[in-house]
């Protein structure tokens, strides 16, 4: 890490899952970590189970509300003096047929998983530009580099984050922001272990070349990679960070198959 001030992290979806592994990476690597989250006690248990309250700030926010987001924001700012990375990571999911998807749903899936990361950027950019730059990681899926059943909102929410990224990237590298995306594949968060049911979990073992899900820390290095000095040259990409998974087509279970039998 440079010499200076410690860096500071501003985490999205920080109580639980990829968001908290993320935050926990951060203090390992000597950063300051502010934590956002909607569900309040869950976050705060996070924070205390830390252990870190000179490191840590919890943030209590919906990251679809506009005026919630800057009093955040300037929260953190005013705490810790600079925000070097922003990790958009709270996202929600609503998992039925297309048909069945109510209007409601749509657009909430949409106000958190789209509208979020945008009110978000911008509220910390201007503290980034000031400043001299900063780091800005999108966790979109891999739900929205390919499609697949079940997820009309919430693949569609983050194929449209990818892009977002990407417009981000082109308009903030004037200020020396960088903005890139990782795009999990199947990870064993609280929220694949509650809708993924073991024939789920075999099919996307199946389909995956490295044969197995993704660690929560897995995600968690790609992302402070990102926002790292050793990623100084890199806007506007999307890593899958999948075991492979999309750039797997069709034929690997039958080739593993084969392998078995022979």
């Amino acid at each position: 890490m440079t010499s200076g001030p410690k860096k500071v992290a501003l985490v999205t979806g920080a109580a639980r899952g990829i968001g908290l592994a993320a935050a926990t990476r951060f203090l390992e690597d000597g950063w300051n970590v502010a934590m956002l989250d909607i569900l309040g006690d869950t976050l705060r248990a996070s924070v205390d189970a830390l252990d870190r309250a000179e490191a840590t700030l919890a943030l209590e926010a919906d990251v679809s509300n506009p005026g919630v987001v800057q009093a955040a924001v300037a929260r953190a700012h005013q705490k810790f003096g600079r925000i070097d990375a922003l990790v958009n990571n709270a996202g929600i999911a609503v998992f039925k047929p297309m048909l069945d998807v109510t209007l409601e749903e749509w657009q909430r899936v949409m106000a958190v998983n789209l509208t979020g990361p945008f009110l978000m950027t911008q509220a910390v950019a201007p503290i980034m530009r000031d400043q001299g730059g900063g780091a800005i990681v999108n966790i979109t899926s891999i739900s929205g580099l390919r499609a697949s059943t079940l997820r009309v909102a919430y693949g569609t929410s983050k194929a449209g984050l990818a892009h977002l990224t990407k417009q981000q990237a082109a308009e903030l590298a004037q200020y020396g922001i960088r903005v890139n995306a990782v795009a999990p594949g199947p990870v064993d968060t609280a929220m694949a272990k509650a809708v993924h049911t073991p024939e789920i979990r075999a099919d996307y073992h199946d389909h995956i070349p490295l044969n197995r899900y993704g660690l929560e820390s897995e995600l968690a290095n790609a992302i402070c990679f990102l926002c790292g000095d050793q990623a100084e040259y890199i806007t506007g990409q999307v890593l899958a960070v999948d075991g492979g998974f999309d750039a797997a087509g069709v034929g690997l279970p039958t080739l593993r198959g084969e392998r078995r039998n022979e």
